[in-house]
């Protein structure tokens, strides 16, 4: 072809991150893309070699060849820039519609070849096209460039072009263009067509020339593209218009395949800068991220020397740029006076402007540097003033590890002159223990990414001029090849923070380590044990008596106590133990196993230190010259194979609490079975909690017999408890479990109120027996209970004046006497009888009977069990009894469950009783049943003391001697005297057994209570 050819625009660049849609497509997708175009650019260039095979398609190849070229670049650019939302998009538009202008002349001029086979006019509708392909190309570059920031530098990248343009204007109208414009006295238009493409050319490169020192980093891989493909369309153009080639050449040439391999690789530049900066994104090794431009790498990388090397040769360039292009228009100047050619004014213009914009270029840059001479020097003295002002010492090392400069804050922080500190070894100034551990963060950081870590700080111990150590922290960044140290003294953040540390890992106490810490070290101890180790050991101890001190003599004393005791307590360990304080009179000490040892061996020992512990606790203190006296309760658990700290503090916890409900002052090991009561009582508790609402609760009633008539007196109330599976509950039972005071006192009200309800209902049935209801005496004095609950209740029952005796248990003597008192005087007077509960079985009881008013007397079962087998507890509850006549009080003896205990109590002056004598607990239908029958036979005979027990024979023989009398010793009695003869025994078992009485002796139930059978 014998037009221009395409000129390849610079590629947009891509922006850091991926655009949306772009395909990440694999390493080999852009090998062999490469692969394809130099094959097909190959093809074409061995076809125009050999002619293509005949002219005619020689000429078809080199005119419509390159239109197909030109329209792929076209549609290429256009297509990357309509999927592509960039500040960049405008350049590709404008080179698609660059490559569009060079399609459509290659194929105008193929037309007229091809087609018609006609000479190309000169000019045609083709050279219109070539013309307008350069404008948006040139448009294209300008978008490309990185924009200057001010006023000078717009000014400068334009004298920089007119630069670049006039020395190639210069030298091209000295070497040729003066020619083409003077041959054949051709007319204006010709010979500005002529002129028109090698101007364009010039005008491109130019730019190409001037932006390629200014070219953004983004897209770098496509720019480099675009550049070749430039360089080789801008080579085959200068080809095209010498004189040697312009009259001769002919289309399907050589030179045409410069030009579609130009137009190839304008279409292939975007996508080729896409797959690698997404294989630079997504899966660029570290040694590839380290070679690329722009990356900043430690000291003496290779690849930050690589990057350095190039930017100085282009910042070396750029500098040079305006003095090549005077050299130019020089080198043109010489060129006509050395051939003996008058200076053509064209020349002569055009180097006098190159002239004058070198000199405007380097005032500019003149006025530029002086700008930023002085704007350096002030931020010089500006950071100057701010290093040697710090109170933060700034170091700099040099990458051998010498400090090159030591700020003047050295002398205040280390207390040594920044002059003795330069020029030495920084690693002579670390604390040995700590050097190791710097130089690996130094490396580390070294070795990471400076993009993802800029910096890095490390706290180390520095010598200071005290020959003392200082704890100092330091930030550090990379300098120039070294390191950037900006320390400062950290000591007493240091100390504050171990100060911190201990008082929060120890008791301000005693200053042994508290609760956290116990359990942290237990956790270590058992994680660093050898599988199977059983040997640590835990001990919780608690001293005994303990609040009784802070309460008599007050808490200072009860705080020296403590301190002595946990001095004990660290003396007695081993240095490799532990002993703690886990908060109030409560300690713990961690025994470390010894592996050498068999279980039984160490368990011994274990055993044998907590005994000899707790007799060195619980011998006496002397505090203010007194001695004070408390025991020691010790837990002892053994580490079992994968069990946590938590599951042997709750063990060591158990046996504690067992040793002290075993009664104190000893040592218990744990075992499984504990864990296993626990659980049992925590699940009866938890069933408890829904027992009343789910209507589990029964009440019972247990009759009150007259001992001088038989009849029905009282009927004594109490709670039962019928579980969901199916077990019945004695009060003494499920009471054990309500843990707090709410649920006792829920079921104090429930059976207060269901008891008075029932003894109603019985009242107005034609039952006036009275209903008894033990109450504890701080329910009575409750505040938080609703007021006048008692009166309440009887009044909306309807419960008649005296169907109520209320039993007053609790009467200890940390209950306000007067306030019950008064209470009790209350209730009397609304006809309510109280029964003093338990006489004879509290410390408190005869205190109450003094004080109170009292109407009954309820012996405790203390006082009954014995009451026919030994006569001193014979005359121990005669005595009782005549007290409570001589007063005037009746008299209820409970757990009568023998017929000759109601013959000894009768005899005694017992005025009632209860029991398995008469009767157990009864449901509502039998104890109306019992009511309607009103009496109960009572067994009849002398019963005297006996001095001593008769022989068991003879006991035998009695017993056998009546009909169906049943006068054997009960169990466990061991042989002691017996108060009923061998004579009165037959008839009072005879008539026992007549009455339809309980024959022989009953177990006993707990805690003042009667086993039941369920109902």
């Amino acid at each position: 072809m014998s037009g221009p050819g395409v000129m390849p625009a610079a590629p947009a660049a891509r922006p850091a991150a991926p655009e949306q849609g772009a395909a990440r497509g694999p390493a080999g997708s852009g090998v062999l893309g490469q692969l394809l175009l130099a094959l097909v650019c190959g093809g074409y260039a061995v076809g125009a070699v050999l002619g293509w095979g005949s002219p005619r398609l020689s000429m078809a190849m080199g005119d419509f060849g390159l239109s197909l070229a030109a329209a792929a670049a076209a549609v290429s650019c256009l297509l990357y820039a309509r999927t592509r939302d960039s500040r960049f998009r405008p350049a590709w538009v404008l080179f698609g519609i660059s490559s569009a202008m060079a399609s459509l002349g290659n194929a105008a001029w193929g037309w007229y070849e091809v087609v018609l086979d006609a000479e190309v006019p000169s000019p045609s509708i083709a050279d219109i096209f070539f013309l307008c392909f350069a404008p948006p190309a040139v448009i294209g570059l300008l978008v490309l460039a990185k924009r200057p920031v001010t006023r000078a530098g717009w000014v400068c990248l334009a004298l920089d072009s007119w630069l670049i343009g006039g020395s190639l204007l210069t030298l091209a109208w000295s070497l040729a263009l003066a020619h083409t414009a003077d041959i054949e006295g051709g007319s204006v238009s010709y010979a500005a067509l002529n002129l028109a493409y090698p101007l364009l050319d010039i005008a491109l490169v130019s730019m190409i020339l001037a932006l390629h020192f200014r070219r953004s980093s983004a897209g770098r891989s496509a720019l480099n593209t675009a550049i070749g493909a430039l360089a080789l369309t801008v080579l085959c153009d200068a080809l095209f218009t010498s004189p040697l080639l312009h009259n001769s050449y002919r289309s399907g040439q050589i030179l045409d395949a410069g030009w579609f391999a130009g137009s190839l690789l304008l279409a292939y530049a975007p996508w080729v800068g896409r797959h690698r900066e997404s294989e630079r994104g997504a899966t660029e090794e570290p040694s590839a991220r380290d070679a690329r431009p722009g990356a900043v790498h430690p000291a003496g990388h290779p690849a930050t020397a690589a990057h350095d090397r190039t930017g100085q040769i282009s910042g070396s360039l750029a500098a040079l740029t305006p003095y090549l292009a005077a050299a130019v228009c020089t080198l043109g100047i010489l060129y006509n006076v050395v051939n003996g050619r008058s200076v053509d004014r064209v020349v002569l213009v055009t180097a006098c402007t190159v002239v004058l914009a070198l000199v405007v270029r380097q005032g500019i840059m003149l006025i530029d540097n002086i700008t930023l001479t002085r704007e350096l020097a002030r931020q010089e003295n500006h950071f100057r003033s701010l290093v040697q002002g710090s109170s933060d010492v700034i170091m700099i090392a040099d990458p051998s590890g010498t400090l090159r400069y030591v700020s003047p804050a050295a002398s205040g922080v280390y207390g040594r002159d920044a002059s003795e500190l330069e020029n030495t070894e920084l690693s002579a100034h670390i604390h040995p223990g700590d050097l190791g551990r710097v130089v690996h963060e130094v490396r580390r950081f070294l070795a990471a990414d400076p993009a993802d870590e800029p910096t890095t700080r490390i706290e180390c111990r520095f010598r200071s001029g005290r020959d003392t150590w200082l704890n100092v922290e330091s930030t550090v960044n990379r300098h120039q090849g070294g390191l950037i140290f900006n320390s400062r003294d950290v000591t007493e953040r240091v100390r504050l923070q171990a100060q911190l540390q201990h008082s929060a890992e120890h008791d301000p106490l005693t200053d042994l380590p508290n609760r956290a810490l116990f359990t942290r070290r237990v956790s270590q101890a058992l994680t660093g044990r050898r599988s199977g180790d059983r040997g640590a050991a835990v001990l919780f101890i608690d001293l005994d008596g303990f609040k009784a001190v802070n309460d008599t003599i007050g808490h200072q004393a009860g705080d020296e106590l403590l301190v002595q005791a946990a001095r004990r307590l660290a003396e007695a360990v081993r240095a490799g133990d532990t002993a703690a304080r886990l908060g109030g009179d409560e300690f713990a000490a961690l025994i470390l196993g010894d592996t050498g040892e068999d279980r039984p061996a160490r368990e011994g020992h274990i055993q044998e230190l907590a005994d000899r512990l707790r007799k060195r606790l619980s011998e006496p203190y002397v505090i203010d010259g007194n001695d004070v006296r408390v025991a020691a309760s010790i837990g002892v658990a053994f580490a079992e194979p994968g069990q946590n700290a938590g599951e042997l503090l709750r063990n060591a916890d158990l046996a504690m609490y067992r040793a002290k409900a075993a009664g104190k002052n000893r040592v218990v090991l744990y075992a499984p079975q504990m864990q296993a009561d626990v659980v049992r009582k925590a699940e009866l508790a938890s069933r408890l909690r829904s027992a009343l609402s789910a209507g589990e609760f029964a009440l019972l009633h247990q009759p009150v017999v007259d001992l001088a008539t038989g009849k029905v007196a009282a009927v004594a109330a109490q709670a039962r408890w019928r579980s969901g599976q199916g077990i019945l509950f004695t009060p003494a039972e499920f009471l054990r479990v309500a843990d707090n005071g709410d649920r006792a006192a829920e079921l104090g009200r429930w059976t207060l109120e269901q008891a008075v309800a029932q003894a109603a209902e019985r009242h107005r049935s034609g039952h006036a027996a009275p209903v008894v209801v033990r109450l504890g005496a701080r329910r009575l004095l409750d505040r938080a209970a609703p007021p006048y609950a008692v009166e309440a209740l009887l009044t909306r029952y309807g419960l008649p004046s005296g169907g109520l005796v209320l039993e007053l248990a609790d009467s200890d003597g940390g209950i306000p006497q007067d306030a019950l008192e008064q209470r009790l005087t209350v209730l009397r007077r609304l006809g309510v009888r109280i029964a003093l509960d338990g006489f004879g079985g509290g410390h408190a009881a005869a205190d109450a009977l003094r004080r109170l008013p009292v109407d009954i007397l309820k012996l405790d079962r203390g006082l009954v069990e014995g009451v026919v087998e030994s006569a001193r507890q014979h005359k121990i509850t005669a005595g009782v009894l005549r007290i409570a006549a001589d007063l005037g009080l009746q008299t209820v003896a409970e757990g009568v469950d023998r017929p000759e205990q109601v013959v000894a109590l009768r005899a005694m002056g017992c005025t009632h009783a209860q029991g398995m004598a008469f009767a157990g607990h009864l449901d509502e239908y039998r104890l109306r049943r019992t009511l309607t029958h009103g009496t109960y036979a009572l067994p009849a005979g002398p019963v005297v003391p006996a001095p001593q027990a008769p022989p068991r024979t003879a006991l035998v023989s009695a017993a056998s001697g009546g009909a169906g009398a049943v006068g054997s010793e009960p169990a466990g009695s061991g042989g002691s005297a017996s108060l009923v003869t061998r004579r009165a025994a037959p008839a009072v078992v005879a008539q026992a057994a007549g009455a339809g009485m309980p024959r022989g002796p009953r177990p006993l139930g707990p805690h003042h209570e009667t086993p039941v059978p369920p109902t």
